[in-house]
This record gives structure tokens, sequence and C-alpha cells, in this order.
């Protein structure tokens, strides 16, 4: 999981990663401090952080948890490595632990993601998410909802 310590190397991959977002420490500060809602993990390699991944809970604490992956990151240099995939496969368990801690279980997974991300076969072939919606203009260009149900 990410702590404070982790703070300053995750907002660099950040600040990678999305570089029309800005004050990349405030977000991930703030994520991190609504611990249970917002679990985050990080990705380490030679002892550098490479990656983070951040799960919300959606729509309150329920007894069949919708989660939406808020954002995963991984730093350019470290890109098509599995480095994304590793973080998603390794930290959904963990979150489902977290979710049974308070008598919960994991029904859906949601994602929402720019519509020309090629993101989205990793997305589709980790959790088997589909494309449910193109939302159109909403950040930057073009967004697509996409849902994994029944993890």
């Amino acid at each position: 999981m990410m702590d404070e310590s982790d703070l300053s190397e995750a907002s660099l991959v950040h600040k990678a990663a999305f570089p029309r977002q800005s004050f990349s420490s405030d977000w991930l500060a703030c994520n991190l401090k609504a611990y249970p809602r917002f679990l985050s993990f990080v990705a380490e390699r030679d002892n550098q952080i490479v990656g983070y991944i951040v799960w919300a809970q959606k729509s309150g604490f329920r007894a069949e948890a919708v989660l939406e992956l808020e954002q995963l990151a991984v730093s350019p240099a470290h890109q098509g490595q599995g480095i994304g995939r590793n973080l998603i496969e390794q930290s959904l368990p963990l979150v489902k632990d977290e979710l049974a801690k308070k008598n919960s279980k994991l029904k859906h997974i949601m994602v929402t993601t720019r519509a020309d991300n090629h993101a989205q076969q990793l997305y589709k072939n980790t959790l088997g998410a589909e494309v449910e919606a193109t939302i159109s203009n909403l950040y930057s260009a073009d967004e697509v909802l996409m849902i994994a149900r029944n993890v």
C-alpha cells in the first residue's frame, strides 16, 4: 500500500503520466488521506516507485461494493513492461481483503479513460471490463465508461 513516504516519488509518476493535470502531490495526498474509501498501492523497481494504482469505493460502504479503478499510472520510462497489469492483479486481492474487513464483497469495477487510450485493452484483459458508454468531451477528449461486472 502507498504511504506518506511514497508521495514524493509517486507524484513524479503522476506528473509524467498526466501532464495536463497539476498539483500532483496534493492530488495523491488527499486520496491517501481518504482511506478506506480510496485504496492506493505503488509498484517499485530497484527501490524506485515506477507506478501506482488508486481504487475508490463508490456510493458508500455497501455489502456489495462497486469499485472504480480511479487512476493507474506508470512512469513513461517503464510503460510496456507489465507494471500496470501487475498493479491491477496484485492490488485487487488486497482490495478484496480490505472490503472483507467491512463484511463487503466486490460486485463490479468501473473504469473511465480517454476513448483513444490503449489501456482499454489492459482493462478488458485483466478485469473483463467492457465499454458501456462514451461521454463526449468530458475532460480533454471523449471518455469511455468501462464496467467489469460480477468480478
